[in-house]
């Protein structure tokens, strides 16, 4: 084995005569050894990273809203429905393939949105031809209404639209009287039941009362 100082002795006046290129080249090895371990340390990080984006879907399917509606009466395939939040009665009647051949297509036309809004629990319901027939004075106003958040359709043909029902109208309602029926009108367009109570429309009291009688379609 060499002796170090036989090593020291013999290379000692080289190291001195070029003390500043061996130590500008021992600094340049040690920053390419730091930067290709920071090289590795961000592809791994990278790597790391490509698992995000599945993630994010994962959790964006989780936080996916559905509603369950009923749709009956005269169609191909009545029962009960899951849809997404903001689906429209046109989805829901799709889903029971369409109106039956004995379906009033002349009061559908005329009486259903099919463009409005689905709230969870709602129920449509597709009369059949000759099921309901217009009050005196042809007027289908009150005729049976075919959405309704959470309640049966059926027999309900006493609802009143509070979107167009008149001042008269919705004066017949209970606790309501010509004063709180103005307001009502003033407040309008209605999304939901609801919104008499957010629009401040009557107060809780009155609400309780006709609820059960007043839709928005």
């Amino acid at each position: 084995m060499p002796d170090v100082s036989e090593f020291w002795g013999k290379y000692s006046p080289v190291i001195k005569q070029n003390w500043l290129p061996l130590a500008l080249g021992l600094f340049g090895l040690i920053l390419f050894i730091y930067g290709l371990i920071a090289l590795l340390g961000s592809s791994s990080n990278k790597s790391d990273i490509t698992f995000e984006p599945a993630k994010l879907a994962s959790d964006s399917a989780k936080l996916t809203v559905n509603i369950i509606v009923d749709v009956e009466g005269a169609v191909v395939k009545p029962g009960i429905y899951t849809l997404s939040q903001g689906a429209r009665v046109q989805e829901a009647l799709v889903l029971a393939l369409g109106l039956s051949e004995k379906a009033d297509r002349n009061w559908v036309e005329k009486n259903l949105n099919l463009a409005a809004k689905l709230s969870d629990g709602a129920k449509i319901y597709i009369p059949r031809l000759g099921e309901f027939s217009p009050p005196a004075g042809g007027s289908t106003t009150n005729i049976i209404q075919g959405v309704s958040s959470g309640t049966d359709v059926l027999g309900a043909s006493a609802l009143i639209n509070i979107n167009n029902a008149s001042l008269a109208e919705l004066d017949t309602l209970p606790g309501v009287g010509p004063v709180t029926a103005q307001k009502i009108i003033n407040n309008r367009p209605y999304a939901t039941v609801d919104e008499l109570l957010s629009k401040k429309s009557v107060n809780s009291k009155v609400f309780s009362q006709i609820k059960d009688k007043i839709s928005t379609y």
